[in-house]
């Protein structure tokens, strides 16, 4: 007896769904979104880098320590702050593209899988099909050499 083919239920899922969506945001998480974009950004580095550079003069004249303080406390601070930000959103975007290809990856063999089970499907169909005729091609000659051996004297 030939298995009914069952596609996996996932698949008319995906069919249903068609892509991700993300979730509403609330005002604090907008806010939050949209600060991290702002100060994420390079522009914002650059203005952070000339705020510093402001306090640079004042920081040279009181010598060695006040230096290093600004170049920590200052300097890096602000602007790696910005700068880190950016870097995490080109990494997120790489993440983000690598995530929808790997998606659509499973996908495609999702259709692949349910194309080769209906494939196996039809397979059997015409095995059985040419073990029927089998059959009844042997049936049949057995049939004519019994008969050849009736009318043999």
């Amino acid at each position: 007896m030939i298995e009914q083919h069952q596609p996996h239920p996932r698949i008319a899922q995906r069919e249903k769904q068609r892509g991700i969506a993300a979730d509403p945001l609330d005002f604090n998480a907008r806010l939050a979104v949209w600060v991290t974009r702002t100060v994420g950004s390079m522009w914002c580095a650059y203005a952070f880098a000339a705020l510093a550079l402001i306090s640079l003069p004042a920081a040279l004249q009181q010598g060695t320590v006040a230096i290093i303080s600004w170049i920590s406390q200052t300097f890096l601070q602000l602007v790696l702050l910005s700068v880190i930000m950016v870097g995490q959103q080109v990494l997120a975007k790489a993440s983000d593209k690598q995530a929808a290809q790997t998606y659509q990856d499973a996908e495609a063999l999702l259709q692949i899988s349910d194309a080769t089970h209906r494939l196996i499907k039809v397979n059997n169909k015409l095995t059985d099909e040419i073990h029927e005729l089998l059959t009844l091609n042997t049936k049949l000659t057995d049939e004519i050499h019994a008969a050849v051996a009736r009318r043999e004297p």
